[in-house]
């Protein structure tokens, strides 16, 4: 690991000051540690923005929800209101990692998590997404079984952040800052697919910090729920997890969200099951069905064939679970 200069901040526009050539920022430190240790980033200088008050905080009201990126993940998954109104949120939250790590980790760092692929974080590769020279993503014929199984023709890393699942199912809206002003960008284009850019994950620009996520009001009749599934489910990465948020009038569906976690190099909405179960009654033949169709576009690699199944499982269960027609502990239902 290289040296670098540690600035701490206490104030928004003071970190916005210390931003420019070789800075990064630092929160919780979770991912930035494991990317600085195995030499992917070698920062000049870490902005710390720990300490900044005014990042910090969960403010419910009448519009919506709105989270401070510095809000840590425990938080979230503690709080009333998120556990009752936007409960796949306090799941997702929850289900992160381990509780030592939640403690730490924040919500901004957790959207902001780079890819998960051993060979972008191995320096032994010469990966296509480190400007290197190979043309090749070496996922596709190499070790792939937890890669990505839609959308990966043009790189097949995936995206870890659990929060980004249900926040995208939300419709959330994440606030940046700059020297230059705010702007607001909705979950949907806040991820970049590698078919745009091999090297920018995230629509963030070079000198912004992420100042809020905002969450809008449910609908009357709104429930949800999330799933994330494991080798070892007290803490692994997830090989599949999703979140369903639906719009119930009774066991009617008038609107529904589905959203996939590490199906693919980002978040992704599946249109497919959402048309299954919008305008439906939700029962276990329209969670197969839904779950079926959300899979119709997958191309599994030679080693993650599994990850289909296992999806459908997910996306299956979960909705029932948003739906209130299986219990929180899904172990009962196949």
């Amino acid at each position: 690991m290289n040296k670098f200069a540690f600035v701490d901040c206490i104030t928004v526009d003071e970190a916005l000051g210390q931003l420019g050539e070789g800075a990064t920022i630092k929160a919780g430190g979770i991912d930035l540690l494991d990317l600085m240790k195995d030499d992917i980033i070698s920062p000049s200088k870490l902005v710390n923005i720990r300490n900044v008050a005014s990042l910090r905080g969960i403010i419910p009201s009448k519009d919506g929800l709105r989270l401070g990126p510095l809000t840590t993940l425990s938080e979230i998954a503690d709080h009333p209101e998120i556990q009752n109104s936007y409960t796949a949120l306090a799941d997702a939250a929850g289900h992160a990692a381990t509780p030592q790590v939640r403690n730490m980790a924040t919500l901004g760092g957790n959207i902001m998590q780079r890819p998960r692929c051993w060979y972008f974080r191995s320096t032994d590769f010469d990966c296509k997404k480190k400007n290197g020279s190979s043309d090749e993503c070496h996922a596709h014929a190499g070790e792939n079984q937890y890669h990505a199984i839609i959308n990966n023709g043009t790189c097949a890393m995936v995206h870890p952040s659990s929060t980004a699942v249900p926040l995208l199912a939300m419709n959330a809206e994440v606030e940046l800052t700059s020297k230059r002003g705010k702007r607001t960008v909705v979950m949907g284009d806040f991820y970049v697919p590698p078919e745009k850019s091999l090297i920018n994950e995230t629509v963030v620009l070079p000198g912004e910090i992420i100042t809020a996520v905002f969450v809008p009001a449910p609908e009357p009749g709104t429930r949800s729920a999330y799933q994330k599934y494991g080798e070892k489910e007290s803490f692994d990465w997830p090989l599949a997890d999703a979140g369903v948020v639906l719009v119930m009038e009774g066991n009617h569906c008038r609107k529904a969200s589905i959203v996939l976690g590490v199906a693919a190099p980002t978040p992704i909405r599946s249109a497919a099951a959402e048309g299954i179960l919008t305008g439906k009654t939700i029962d276990e033949a329209t969670a197969r069905a839904a779950a079926s169709a959300a899979m119709r576009s997958a191309t599994p690699l030679s080693q993650n064939g599994f990850k289909t199944q296992l999806f459908q499982t997910a996306i299956y269960r979960t909705v029932l679970l948003a739906a209130g027609k299986m219990p929180r502990d899904p172990s009962s239902i196949g």
